[in-house]
């Protein structure tokens, strides 16, 4: 499922946190967006899940305008891990991932066996099938986002939005979700905060600055020592990752005038 974003601006109290954001993400893409802390990647993620309302544009899934769309209709075509998504009561692994199901459900609720073969098969695929019975409370931070991850893919959406999936995660298990986000199939959008992670798993890379998109292409052709100098302010030297010769970046302060 094709995700366009058009012309889109939030305002908040009279601040304008992202301006005239344009982005595509293709059927089966690995878009990711990086820039700046407070940049307004949150932002305009947020307006993708539709958890904030854009203040003008649209975004579109498939051409239908998604906030013109029913709740639970949103909810088939698109999940979102949000940056803060831990639950605060101790359900198990598996009730954590049912409520996946719940845009495909009746008003009463009630799960069938059609759902529990979804979320099983869910579990299964992000090789967290063991730990059902588990509270996810007692979960480590990386058996946390596959859980998380096994809920969105118990919801059968087409387009996935991860808002830094990555933070807090040691590099094995940083490598372990994007590895599997990377190999499920669906459209995504993704903001990550490391940018060389950004350039071995993205098809694609927005630079969002100061609420607008000031770069966008292939990680080879946006991540440039230019740009980079630029927003992020470091000096940047480029090598060719060995196995994928995906750019990597080591970084250094730049020097002083």
């Amino acid at each position: 499922m094709r995700v366009d974003i058009e012309d889109l601006s939030v305002e908040i109290a009279g601040a304008r946190l992202v301006t005239d954001i344009a982005l595509r993400a293709d059927s089966g893409q690995f878009v990711g967006l990086v820039g700046p802390n407070g940049s307004g990647k949150s932002t305009l993620l947020r307006c993708v899940y539709r958890a904030l309302r854009p203040t003008a544009g649209s975004v579109r899934l498939d051409g239908d305008e998604l906030h013109a769309l029913s709740a639970r209709e949103g909810a088939r075509r698109l999940a979102a891990l949000p940056q803060e998504s831990a639950s605060e009561f101790d359900f198990t692994v598996g009730e954590i991932v049912a409520m996946g199901r719940l845009p495909h459900q009746s008003a009463a609720g009630r799960v069938t066996a059609a759902d529990t073969e979804v979320c099983a098969a869910a579990l299964e695929r992000v090789g967290a099938a063991h730990l059902a019975e588990r509270g996810f409370l007692t979960l480590s931070g990386g058996e946390k986002q596959r859980v998380l991850i096994a809920r969105a893919l118990a919801q059968q959406p087409k387009v996935l939005v991860l808002d830094e999936p990555t933070n807090h995660l040691d590099i094995a298990q940083q490598l372990e979700v994007l590895a599997l986000v990377r190999g499920s199939g669906l459209t995504v959008l993704a903001a990550l905060h490391d940018l060389n992670l950004a350039a071995t798993h993205c098809d694609a890379l927005y630079v969002i600055a100061d609420g607008r998109i000031v770069a966008s292409g292939p990680p080879h052709d946006v991540l440039t020592a230019e740009l980079l100098a630029d927003v992020f302010g470091v000096r940047a030297h480029r090598v060719p990752h060995p196995e994928s010769g995906a750019p990597q970046l080591l970084f250094d302060r730049l020097p002083t005038r």
